[in-house]
């Protein structure tokens, strides 16, 4: 072999060696530098190299911040009514009665109504008015005959409330605080009356206002005097012995205990 022929050989030989290197750097699993820098990545760097491209970036602790606030709801509708505090006692209303002679007298109703004027039940009205006397006579304690409805009482309420005129005395009414149908009223302020047909077309109606609670309470009537003629009778005047037909009204109220 010539000395030519040598050289190639050994050319030949050199650039395989090379080559064979060169495929051996290229080989995957054997680099490693890059096994190296993977097992040494933090979890957290491997967690955001994971992330896709299109993925939103999480805002830094406004979702937490966000779950930490409570709610509070407030349902206004829902909530439960206040109460109303029940009252309980007794309300009687006493005065004089001293009974007139002649025609046309003697005739009166107790009842009480709320502060604002509405009915709230007759304690006791005589006898000839409520049972029809108002039609043949219509100036018959008229003011209680329009403001109870007497024209609409059956006949059971009118025996509740009727009795046949006293012969005189110290009178005494009591209210048990329930109104006509029976159901105990709530506290607050009531207006009792007492109205007296004097003779005729004259008549006093005595009025006071009292609170219904939890406090004893004690009111003096006040009176108004109204005088009127008649067809057959003269108006009365201050100094008419009718006047002394109903006095000294007063009401008490004692709650129970």
């Amino acid at each position: 072999m010539g000395l030519r022929q040598s050289v190639l050989v050994a050319a030949s030989f050199i650039l395989l060696i090379l080559l064979c290197a060169c495929s051996i750097g290229d080989s995957p699993g054997v680099d490693i530098t890059n096994e190296t820098t993977l097992e040494s990545e933090s979890p957290s760097q491997s967690a955001t190299a994971s992330q896709q491209p299109d993925s939103p970036p999480t805002s830094s602790g406004s979702s937490a911040t966000q779950e930490a606030q409570p709610t509070v709801t407030t349902d206004t509708a829902t909530s439960d009514p206040v109460p109303v505090v029940a009252v309980s006692g007794e309300l009687v209303i006493t005065f004089d009665f001293v009974r007139q002679s002649g025609s046309a007298s003697n005739q009166f109703a107790v009842w009480i109504e709320d502060i604002d004027g509405s009915f709230v039940k007759t304690l006791y009205a005589t006898g000839y008015t409520a049972n029809g006397g108002y039609k043949d006579r219509p100036d018959s304690i008229a003011l209680w005959v329009e403001r109870s409805g007497l024209s609409n009482m059956t006949g059971s309420e009118l025996d509740a409330i009727t009795g046949a005129t006293p012969r005189g005395g110290a009178l005494s009414y009591t209210w048990d605080l329930s109104d006509g149908d029976g159901l105990t009223v709530p506290p607050g302020e009531y207006v009792f009356f007492v109205e007296g047909t004097l003779r005729w077309k004259s008549f006093v109606l005595y009025s006071g206002t009292i609170e219904i609670g939890n406090t004893p309470a004690t009111v003096q009537a006040n009176a108004d005097y109204t005088y009127e003629s008649s067809e057959r009778y003269d108006a009365l005047t201050d100094n008419s012995p009718e006047n002394n037909m109903i006095a000294s009204v007063t009401a008490v109220f004692t709650p129970s205990d």
